[in-house]
């Protein structure tokens, strides 16, 4: 397996230099650490070695898309750099190197009907409300995945009809819920959850069988699942719902900065992309019935 590839010690204290000293999340330690993973298996010899047309080379013979590309530049420049103040090497070979040019796709979303199939779960076991809460949830904050994993109790103010989310750079925001979501979630916490946690106790919100956080894997698991027992083909992956969420909301007339708020987004420009997608359904809505558009306009 890749992961049980043997990397050399200067990989592994830039490794801990990352974790340790920079600090860095784990999905994006992971992250780092898979990357180089990838790159050491192409490789097979110390990254230390490689010059400025060996790292080309390698961009420009991997099938992975640009962005893939682009990580991969990022990680080995950020692996250079560590190494340049270390003192292993005296040049970057990264330095001169473009970075990949990175197509912008507009992110995938679900329609409101492929939403509603989604979420229409036959609530028998608890299990089921867990899945339900977590989904309802998902759609109604559009929140990443690992944000809601991350949920403890205390996480939910039903007084408030709120959720405190921690998310990136540990920037706490607070997202309102609706009555439908308040209903889910009652369900779960009031009358299920302990049935799944039996004689365990946990704080985090979302649990698994095992009375532990549920985890991502967990979840991706629970997803297809879903999917497969509804006989849903489209692919649908966690981050698709918060794109729904957004995607949605500006349909109905929601402000762009309320949308960048709500979905934590650091930059507006971030969360313009939904503005793309807002008008790539007007472009085909017009294709499918121009009558429509026509006809509306002369009544102006």
């Amino acid at each position: 397996m890749e992961n049980d590839i043997k990397l050399d010690e200067n990989i592994e204290e830039f490794l801990d230099y990352l974790k340790y000293e920079r600090k860095l999340s784990n999905n994006t330690y992971l992250s780092y650490r898979y990357n180089l993973i990838k790159i050491c298996k192409y490789f097979n010899q110390s990254l230390l070695y490689l010059n400025e047309n060996d790292i080309k080379t390698f961009l420009y013979n991997s099938k992975e898309s640009s962005k893939t590309k682009a990580h991969y530049l990022t990680v080995l420049k950020t692996f250079y750099e560590y190494m340049l103040e270390i003192k292993k090497i005296t040049y970057n070979p990264c330095i001169n190197i473009k970075m990949p040019k990175i197509e912008k796709r507009l992110p995938k979303y679900l329609t409101e009907e492929e939403v509603n199939e989604l979420l229409d779960i036959d609530l028998k076991k608890p299990i089921d409300y867990r899945n339900k809460a977590m989904l309802e949830l998902l759609y109604a904050t559009g929140m990443r995945i690992s944000e809601l994993l991350n949920l403890t109790l205390s996480s939910y103010n039903e007084s408030g009809c709120y959720v405190k989310v921690m998310g990136k750079g540990s920037k706490e925001r607070i997202i309102p819920l609706s009555d439908i979501t308040i209903k889910y979630l009652n369900l779960y916490i009031k009358e299920k959850r302990q049935y799944i946690l039996k004689t365990k106790t946990s704080d985090y919100l979302f649990i698994n069988y095992t009375g532990n956080r549920m985890s991502r894997q967990g979840f991706f698991k629970i997803l297809n699942q879903i999917c497969k027992e509804k006989n849903i083909k489209k692919e649908i992956f966690p981050h698709m719902l918060r794109h729904t969420f957004a995607t949605h909301l500006l349909n109905n007339g929601a402000d762009l900065r309320v949308i960048q708020e709500l979905l934590g987004h650091e930059n507006i420009s971030t969360t313009e992309i939904y503005s793309h997608i807002s008008n790539e359904k007007i472009i085909k809505d017009y294709e499918k019935h121009p009558h429509y558009f026509n006809d509306n306009k002369k009544e102006e």
